[in-house]
């Protein structure tokens, strides 16, 4: 049984490679999800894995290049998480 979540992040988080960087990072963890950017400057992570495979990736992201943008991130767990066969940058 594995763990599915949705993380925001905030900062200055668009525009500066974050999605490219997320996906790139998730391509070394066994997840699937996406990634997309918000009209209200945020960033929307959604990862289905193993439970360690996700808090390792997500441990990831905060380690990455990426922290210096990142401000603040929540997470919530998803109780019905969508289906997804890789992981994707998504644009709507």
């Amino acid at each position: 049984m594995g763990t599915s979540v949705q993380v925001f992040y905030e900062g200055n988080v668009q525009g500066v490679g974050f999605r490219y960087t997320v996906r790139h990072i998730a391509k070394g963890f066994d997840v699937t999800g996406s990634v997309r950017n918000l009209r209200d400057g945020r960033v929307e992570l959604l990862a289905a894995g193993e439970e360690e495979e996700v808090r390792a990736f997500l441990d990831a992201i905060l380690q990455s290049e990426l922290r210096g943008h990142i401000r603040k991130h929540s997470e919530a767990a998803l109780a019905d998480p969508p289906e997804f066969r890789g992981f994707e940058i998504r644009h709507d």
